[in-house]
């Protein structure tokens, strides 16, 4: 169990939360939720011992698994030790061990040392622990021939999925994860779903993948308010009872508000009167039912409304024996389909499987866009009339040119709209007063997300293309960004492991595994089906 006493953190005039005081329990798994900015990792740090509270207590169990978010921490390690180092007792008893029998002679006092060092690595599972590791490993995509590798040596991606294994081992008492979802495909995030539903431990876990958060958490750990409530169940659970909670305390607010406005009436009229005794109990009544001022939400919603400027023709893109490889990697050999106006693609697959590599080679012929000319290996790729497309790149951030503000970068993809236009869209991002004129180079991962929606809004394409547009968003966003997908009247295609926005959004999956690409149309429930009666992995 963790458990925290009086916990109180502020950044100058901002209370993020004050005397926090609440419990979470072995056996139950806590989503920790709130927007951007509340606190969510911060007070993750305090659990971990990372940060110091400004006042108050937490107690913690001796043995925690924390997702680390330092990359580059373990470049010297082999990948496969880098997971054993999550259980610290057992890696300083292996590497004393290892030491020891490295010496040319070996003193009593040595060997004795050697018979405490083998009992240490008993207890702690030490003797399989290389294949526990794998397994870990496995379950997270990293094949076996990256297990003997440096951790330099891996990508970026795999770092995190190797930090995530080695916060899952050892058998810890409780687990701490921030974005443990993030690069990971969708199969291998239903085993991390399956792996933590499993677990008998304290789970405390960040994540803006709301399928994640229900399929997972038994309750919610809500921060706002300036304080930390804990609901029971999953994120939309905690939605529903937050919002009921709220409504009943403002209309028992608007009662009592009703309420005193007559006593105070009877107070005004009789107070000069004979009637002292009864003006003197209404007073005491108005005290008692004085309302207290509600604390304001920090939640942000914004609002996003994708709207073509003209339609496209019926026949938007057609491919014909299309072939792509990068490097070794083939991700499709001979692939002809025809996309038509308003279709839903989303794309699918195992991380590494060529899906971006495929967005960025169909749009290097894309009327309107500037893109590196490295296209299909053979083929043909063939846009349709008055194709507009707007593209979301992954990698987003090297999109917005450094030294402007966010105001005039908007403003230079339509020079002719108003002012008040441009102060509205970023008003809906949440770029409100200041903000709207926030230096681009100061942008975060999740405000930049938002300035890139802010420009496709102004330009209106007909043909949207999105790769990974919600990691760095906030549930908030990406709800939002649901929505606007799901209302959008144009074609879109989608790079995505977020579960709802698959399930929700996909009218066509386009499944990509061993070099091919299989072509289902209709949403992706149904397509769990087809993969399924045809004995196919779900990724």
């Amino acid at each position: 169990m963790i458990s925290v006493n009086n916990i109180t953190m502020r950044y100058g005039a901002k209370i993020l939360f004050e005397d926090v005081a609440t419990a979470f329990v072995a056996g139950r798994r806590y989503g920790l939720s709130g927007p951007n900015g509340s606190g969510k990792s911060t007070f993750m740090k305090l659990l971990s011992g990372e940060m110091e509270p400004q006042k108050g207590v937490v107690v913690r169990p001796k043995k925690m698994g924390v997702l680390g978010q330092d990359q580059f921490a373990f470049d010297q390690y082999r990948v496969i030790d880098t997971v054993i180092m999550g259980n610290p007792g057992l890696w300083a008893a292996l590497e004393e061990r290892e030491l020891i029998y490295s010496k040319p002679d070996m003193t009593n006092e040595d060997g004795m040392r050697l018979g405490e060092l083998e009992g240490t690595v008993a207890e702690e599972e030490g003797y399989t622990a290389e294949s526990d590791a794998a397994i870990l490993l496995q379950g997270l995509d990293i094949p076996d021939s990256l297990h003997e590798r440096k951790m330099s040596e891996i990508q970026g991606g795999q770092k995190v999925r190797v930090l995530l294994a080695q916060a899952l081992f050892g058998n810890p008492q409780a687990l701490l994860l921030d974005e443990p979802t993030n690069y990971l495909d969708l199969d291998s995030i239903h085993w991390l779903q399956s792996f933590l539903n499993d677990y008998n431990g304290t789970v405390i876990v960040i994540s803006h993948d709301r399928h994640f958060l229900n399929s997972v958490c038994t309750h919610t750990a809500d921060i706002d308010y300036e304080t930390i409530i804990t609901y029971t169940g999953g994120y939309d659970d905690m939605v529903m009872q937050k919002t009921q909670v709220r409504s009943r305390i403002e209309s028992q607010n608007i009662q009592r508000e009703k309420k005193i406005s007559q006593l105070n009436e009877f107070i005004q009229r009789f107070s000069a009167g004979t009637r002292s005794s009864q003006v003197t109990s209404r007073r005491k009544e108005v005290e008692r039912l004085q309302t207290s001022e509600l604390a304001r939400s920090n939640i942000a919603r914004p609002y996003i409304k994708f709207e073509p400027k003209r339609p496209s023709g019926k026949h938007v893109l057609e491919f014909e024996g299309v072939s792509k490889a990068y490097g070794d990697l083939k991700v499709t050999n001979n692939f002809s389909a025809t996309v038509m106006r308003g279709e839903k693609v989303v794309l699918v697959g195992r991380n590494g499987t060529g899906k971006s590599t495929l967005i960025k080679a169909l749009l290097a012929n894309a009327p309107g866009l500037d893109m590196d000319p490295a296209g299909i290996d053979s083929g043909k790729v063939t846009w349709g009339h008055e194709a507009a497309p707007g593209y979301f790149a992954q990698d987003h951030q090297g999109a917005i040119e450094k030294g402007m503000t966010t105001y005039d970068w908007l403003h230079q993809f339509d020079p002719q709209a108003s002012a008040e236009e441009i102060r509205g869209l970023l008003g809906q991002m949440l770029f409100r007063g200041e903000e709207g004129m926030k230096p681009t180079q100061a942008l975060s991962g999740g405000e930049a997300a938002r300035l890139l929606f802010c420009k496709l809004m102004l330009s209106k394409p007909n043909l949207l293309i999105f790769d990974e547009p919600t990691n760095h968003l906030d549930l908030e966003a990406i709800n939002a960004l649901n929505v606007a997908l799901q209302k959008y009247e144009g074609t879109v295609f989608l790079v995505t492991h977020d579960h709802d926005l698959i399930d929700e959004v996909a009218t066509r999956i386009w499944h990509f595994q061993d070099g091919a690409i299989e072509d289902f149309k209709g949403p992706y429930e149904e397509y769990v089906m087809h993969a399924e009666k045809a004995g196919m992995a779900v990724r």
